[in-house]
């Protein structure tokens, strides 16, 4: 395999979940995030402050996406910033970000 394939099928593992989606779409615009936001582009109100979903990202999601390179994580200020691998998955964020009225309920 090739290493571009191989830097496709990452990018797509890190994207498999809504979390991850919204927290890397998010990042775009909004570099650092803080890691108590559990949804960051505002899209699943009734999350609120759902305590299951904050430790489901702060010991899945995040750690996958640092362990990807596509964030960097620092836990003791709680921020979360683009990683040395950003510009791998960038361009899938953008096409997403630019085509957000158009993708099915879930997507994003």
């Amino acid at each position: 395999m090739r290493e571009s394939e191989r830097a496709f099928d990452t990018a797509i593992e890190a994207m498999a979940n809504p979390y991850r989606r919204q927290l890397l779409v998010a990042l775009m615009e909004h570099n650092p995030q803080a890691d108590d936001d559990i949804d960051p582009l505002n899209i699943n109100s009734k999350l609120g402050e759902d305590e299951a979903l904050q430790l489901e990202l702060l010991h899945n999601h995040l750690p996958k996406l640092e362990e990807l390179e596509y964030i960097t994580w620092n836990q003791d200020t709680r921020e979360i910033s683009k990683g040395p691998k950003w510009d791998e998955i960038a361009p899938l964020l953008e096409l997403i970000d630019n085509h957000r009225d158009e993708l099915p309920d879930g997507w994003l």
